[in-house]
């Protein structure tokens, strides 16, 4: 294991809180497109796959969003149409949350493995698309996180001192939990005080997380693989939104996914064997 220098690891754990503050925010940054009007961008996409997904409780229709999150949509069909998910079971079900399947580990008859497994590789998420780009103040919580992600937490992972100026940024933020503090300089401050000239852009989220959704589950950013979840919760899951990609939505059958939500389960949320919704077949009808 590689040695930290001492120095560095005072700021690591800013990094660390700082992450975990941002990525928790529940309010609408300033400027960000509220879930509504996301929504009715959706109306208009026009290209979309069509999905039939038969479970031995019925079938749920989706449609997939290619031109939103084309490598996550490309990503399920791929699998879908090699047969990966036939005979696989949804292993985790909440009400009011969600239901997951996608777990290659549901095929064995070991219960306690459920939820580990994958296709053998990772991909990155689709959460968030490039908007503005920025050019001078940051004036706004959309663009002190841009700046955060795109220059000061880059500068700091990446040099064993860095700037003292950027350093002391990132302790105030760490006192104020918030990231007011970036917001008192502008861009060219960020690009001069780290070396990084990288044109930076306000991150639009691409789809919330709303009732009906399905998304990617995952073990933390860019970890995606098979696995997903339909969200059933009649509000949604919004503290949830950024974190998974959401690449489509159920348009029939959300009844089938509130009779899974509800099978009786034992204390990891696994449907009792007895009781397992299989996905059956997934089919891609024109």
């Amino acid at each position: 294991m590689r040695h930290l220098n001492k120095n560095i690891i005072p700021i690591l754990v800013v990094l660390m809180m700082i992450t975990i503050s941002v990525g928790c925010q529940t309010k609408t940054p300033s400027g960000e497109k509220p879930a509504e009007q996301l929504m009715k961008e959706k109306e208009i996409i026009t290209n979309k796959t069509k999905v039939e997904m038969e479970t031995n409780y019925g079938t749920i229709e989706l449609e997939l969003w290619d031109d939103l999150t084309p490598k996550t949509v490309q990503n399920f069909v791929k699998l879908a149409r090699s047969g990966y998910y036939d005979g696989l079971y949804f292993h985790r079900v909440i009400p009011d949350f969600m239901i997951q399947g996608g777990c290659p580990n549901t095929r064995d008859k070991d219960r306690s493995n459920d939820g580990r497994g994958g296709p053998g590789y990772t991909f990155e998420d689709e959460c968030y698309r490039d908007g503005e780009e920025i050019t001078g103040k940051i004036d706004t919580n959309q663009k002190a996180e841009a700046v955060w992600n795109k220059i000061i937490v880059p500068h700091i992972q990446n040099n064993r001192t860095p700037n003292a100026e950027i350093a002391a940024i990132a302790k105030e933020c760490q006192s104020a939990h918030s990231l007011e503090p970036v917001m008192k300089y502008d861009l060219k401050f960020y690009q001069e005080k780290t070396g990084i000239m990288d044109k930076v852009y306000v991150q639009e989220l691409i789809a919330p997380v709303d009732y009906g959704t399905i998304c990617m589950a995952n073990s933390g950013p860019n970890t995606n693989g098979s696995q997903f979840f339909i969200v059933t919760k009649k509000d949604g899951a919004h503290w949830l939104d950024g974190q998974h990609t959401v690449f489509g939505r159920v348009t029939k059958g959300m009844e089938v996914a509130h009779k899974i939500e509800n099978l009786p389960r034992d204390k990891n949320d696994n449907p009792n064997p007895e009781n397992q919704a299989i996905i059956t077949r997934i089919s891609f009808p024109k």
